[in-house]
């Protein structure tokens, strides 16, 4: 596979996690570079890993994942954003999924936007690809743009904080019902 087609299969891979990492940054107050680095490592490691367990795992594994990872995904977006609005309409910022990016709530989110990951990985095994490229270019790819994604969010949610916390809590809902209906529909 040549260079640029894997460069935008990588990005074409990121645009859940830029989403959510949008999302997060809405409820993060101050998305200061730290905070961003974090959920671009989450984030990036998963969308790397993901496409190599699929190498590996091949057709067995695939699967078996493809029969539940439409309401796998739906179910963890779904109670994150419901969790995030139930917070911000408590007036309890601690009580925000966003703003604690502890491995708690950061895992959830990075195994939701990485799963499709998985079954790429699957068809990385029947095509002649270097994996060792391929994941490092999908986990770069998503750690910088997932970066971009929380500091675009934290400028918005700055301003905005508890219409912010509601609006990327409703984001994820609606991202997780898109991921089932299409799944849905494809079945």
């Amino acid at each position: 596979m040549p260079f640029i087609q894997l460069f935008l299969l990588a990005v074409g891979l990121s645009m859940d996690a830029f989403a959510v990492a949008v999302t997060l940054g809405l409820g993060l107050g101050k998305a200061t570079w730290r905070k961003a680095l974090t959920v671009g490592l989450y984030f990036g490691a998963f969308q790397a890993g993901m496409p190599l367990i699929g190498y590996f795992a091949a057709q067995g594994f695939a699967d078996y994942i493809r029969a539940f990872d439409t309401y796998i995904v739906f179910a963890l977006l779904a109670f994150l954003g419901g969790k995030m609005i139930h917070g911000a309409l408590k007036g309890d910022p601690a009580g925000n999924t966003a703003v604690a990016l502890t491995p708690r709530i950061m895992l959830p989110f990075a195994l939701a936007t990485s799963i499709d990951a998985l079954a790429v990985g699957i068809s990385f095994a029947f095509l002649y690809i270097n994996i060792i490229t391929a994941v490092v270019l999908i986990g770069v790819t998503t750690l910088v743009i997932s970066m971009a994604g929380v500091k675009v969010g934290g400028l918005f949610g700055e301003r905005f904080k508890t219409k912010a916390a509601i609006a990327g809590g409703i984001i994820l809902i609606l991202i997780g019902v898109k991921v089932l209906v299409e799944g849905l529909l494809q079945r």
